[in-house]
């Protein structure tokens, strides 16, 4: 149980900022289901799940003395994605850009979000549309039906490395796209 039970997450932060160990264990139990929940979602492996879970906890009590954080969700949420990018690169797996889209309103807190989410999910229907046919079909068995590679190359009757230069040019390009309009909303704000 909680010392600071009825602070808030910003109370919290304040008093983490100042070394009380207390304010980072409420954060920690307050927020480590969802942490980890994320992660775990991503990469289906519950003990690299817990490592990255543990990774964004150190990193936040580490850096309490510099990191001035506004919106601790929005912070454990780009911790998290950032941790996993690192894990999956490493790995050399991809994170569904489909997970970044759906995920994209954490990003636009405020009176717009919603108007900023619906274009960004409409620009991002645009350039999988945009796609060459038989790229795009990879890209959708792949991230929308969560089929692998192995799956894909077997029904479409074509190599695994086929399949997996397709989707790397795939999502490369929406990867490139959508950072650039994500960016641009964000000036807009």
């Amino acid at each position: 149980m909680t010392l600071y039970p009825l602070f808030t997450d910003q109370e919290l932060l304040i008093k983490l900022r100042d070394g009380d160990r207390l304010a980072f264990d409420a954060l920690y139990e307050k927020h480590w289901d969802k942490v980890y929940g994320q992660a775990f979602k991503k990469l289906h492996d519950p003990d690299l799940a817990k490592d990255i879970t543990q990774d964004v906890f150190i990193y936040l009590w580490t850096h309490r003395e510099s990191n001035y954080i506004d919106n601790l969700q929005a912070y454990l949420f780009s911790s998290v994605r950032n941790n996993v990018f690192k894990a999956l690169k490493k790995d050399e797996r991809f994170l569904p850009i489909s997970d970044l889209v759906l995920e994209a309103k954490a990003y636009y807190p405020g009176a717009d979000a919603d108007l900023l989410q619906k274009e960004f999910f409409k620009s991002y229907d645009l350039l999988i549309q945009a796609m060459p046919a038989a790229q795009q079909n990879i890209y959708r068995m792949r991230y929308h039906e969560d089929l692998s590679t192995s799956e894909i190359a077997e029904k479409l009757n074509i190599s695994r490395k086929t399949v997996q230069n397709q989707l790397t040019r795939a999502v490369t390009l929406l990867r490139a796209s959508l950072l650039s309009i994500a960016f641009l909303m964000s000036q807009g704000q």
